[in-house]
């Protein structure tokens, strides 16, 4: 068992980045091998290239928390991320993605390397001391910070893992296929979300589909978009 260091505040922290990479990683081990092959949440991706991005993410948890920095934090869990423009589809690493996931061939191989390398950074993230600073794209921020900043991440990409799964009867006792992230999970990121953006979506609004729409992994409906009022115009906040 890991002790976990730090204020009460941390262990809710990281406890929260715990619950969600934990319950994504589940999620993709419970897919079949023909789940591979359909689309994913992510425009242009196939579930099996999003699994290989989420290896890339685990390994830059990974190198991140091993990257201690000196200077005074520069951006905050919220301010971490940026709203940029929707991608263009000519980013390198963007194409490199669905190379190197048909590379492994055996969806068996990608999810094994998912869960040695992604358990690895679910350990890291428990064993790492809050306060510290470390270093990633060119910022500085706590280890606490960072580690909340991800709660969203790995929040829609769990709602991309299973966004075109088929519906299937669970076995007795397990959840069904396709099941999505946690109520708790889904509250987080869109108060996340609603701070970066700086909007606020309607009540009417679910946390599910404030996440959708305004990540614009599907387009609002004509009485959602009349809802949003003026911040109709501004979607989708695209972060990068």
């Amino acid at each position: 068992m890991f002790v976990r260091r730090g204020d009460p505040a941390y262990g809710a922290r990281v406890d929260l980045f715990s619950h969600t990479w934990t319950a994504l990683r589940a999620a993709v081990a419970d897919l079949a091998d023909e789940d591979y092959a359909r689309p994913s949440g992510c425009k242009g991706w196939l579930v099996r290239d999003l699994v290989c991005h989420l290896v890339i993410d685990a390994q830059d948890v990974l190198i991140t928390l091993a990257t201690p920095a000196e200077s005074e934090p520069t951006v905050n869990a919220d301010t971490y991320w940026q709203l940029v423009e929707p991608p263009t589809g000519e980013d390198p690493l963007d194409a490199l993605i669905p190379r190197l996931a048909a590379a492994y061939g055996d969806p068996a191989l990608l999810a094994f390397h998912l869960d040695d390398v992604g358990s690895a950074a679910g350990r890291a993230a428990v064993l790492a001391d809050p306060a510290a600073r470390v270093g990633t794209k060119d910022e500085v921020l706590t280890v606490g910070d960072y580690l909340s900043a991800y709660v969203l991440e790995w929040t829609l990409h769990h709602l991309d893992l299973i966004a075109h799964l088929p519906s299937a009867p669970a076995a007795p006792g397990a959840a069904p296929q396709g099941a999505g992230p946690s109520d708790q999970a889904l509250a987080a990121a869109r108060a996340a979300l609603e701070r970066i953006a700086g909007a606020v979506f309607p009540a009417s609004f679910t946390d599910r589909d404030a996440l959708l729409v305004g990540t614009g992994r599907r387009a609002p409906s004509e009485r959602e978009r009349a809802a949003l009022g003026g911040d109709a115009a501004r979607l989708p906040f695209v972060l990068g």
